[in-house]
């Protein structure tokens, strides 16, 4: 086994195609010492990863990945790490974004039947899909039932076609929300993928300093849609702010040509300090942030 990890996975439990045993097997399967699986907006497949981990001897750590926004920043993702995932507080924040998530789905099914029947085809049946996923429902199991029905040949046609013209507004947190439910429950924030944040690289630090003060704890420097130069500037802008470097792959579904477990687009290698890290700030509590270097 390597000391290479994956700290960000996606299950059924959200909108990914695989089950958390199935992603901890693989894990397993290359090699990876550490992994974290990080639903978004929920915990409900936590305990089956941890199971999983134990069997297949791989570290699993709780997480996830809270959707939040901040002023003029919608789609802000808020990563959590070693957590207790069954503090009630969090629980009870998530079960409303869960049932807000079942909601959604089911108007975008809605939408798309609406648009099969102005096509002359047969309706996906909820029933049916919810089946698929295994858990709560994402777009991306609505594109495999519109695959597995015949009525487009890939994911990408799915969403052209239909997911993204009935698509549905999602529900954010507040990023100052997000952090302390977070910190409450015991475990570290860190903001997800710097590519896709809605701000050029030279607005980051400024916006770090403003998530800082908030209580965030680190920045996921290590992801797809940052090449080997932007990984560098991502580790050295956390460095300077006294942030934690965490990494992962954003992996939900394997698929030809796209984001691979463990390696993002082919450049990413996550070291294991990265969950050092995240035990070491956990361990040390919300007020113990190292200094910034210099």
């Amino acid at each position: 086994m390597s000391d290479l990890i994956d700290l960000h996975l996606h299950s059924t439990f959200s909108d990914g195609v695989m089950s958390p045993t199935e992603l901890v097997a693989e894990a397993a399967s290359i090699g990876l010492k550490a992994v974290a699986l990080a639903d978004h907006d929920n915990v409900d497949g936590v305990p089956e990863a941890l199971a999983a981990g134990r069997k297949f001897g791989v570290e699993v750590l709780p997480a996830v990945e809270l959707s939040t926004l901040w002023g003029a920043l919608t789609d802000l993702h808020l990563l959590g790490y070693a957590f207790d995932h069954q503090a009630s507080a969090l629980q009870e924040a998530l079960a409303g974004f869960r049932d807000f998530r079942a909601g959604r789905s089911e108007r975008i099914l809605a939408g798309v039947n609406r648009r099969l029947a102005v096509e002359g085809r047969k309706p996906l049946c909820y029933s049916e899909v919810r089946r698929r996923a295994g858990g709560t429902i994402g777009r991306p199991h609505l594109g495999q039932a519109l695959i597995a029905a015949g009525y487009v040949r890939d994911m990408e046609e799915a969403f052209k076609n239909y997911l993204v013209p009935c698509n549905e507004p999602k529900r954010f947190f507040p990023i100052d929300e997000a952090i302390r439910l977070i910190h409450n429950a015991g475990g570290c924030a860190v903001l997800a993928h710097p590519p896709f944040i809605g701000v050029r690289d030279e607005q980051l630090p400024e916006l770090l300093d403003v998530f800082i003060k908030l209580g965030l704890d680190g920045l996921e420097a290590y992801c797809p849609g940052a090449g080997n130069d932007g990984i560098d500037r991502y580790i050295s802008v956390a460095r300077r702010k006294g942030l934690i470097v965490t990494g992962g792959s954003d992996f939900h579904q394997p698929l030809k040509g796209g984001v691979v477990m463990g390696a993002g687009r082919g450049n990413l290698k996550i070291p294991y300090r990265c969950v050092e890290e995240i035990k070491a700030r956990v361990a040390r509590g919300s007020s113990g942030r190292v200094p910034p270097a210099g």
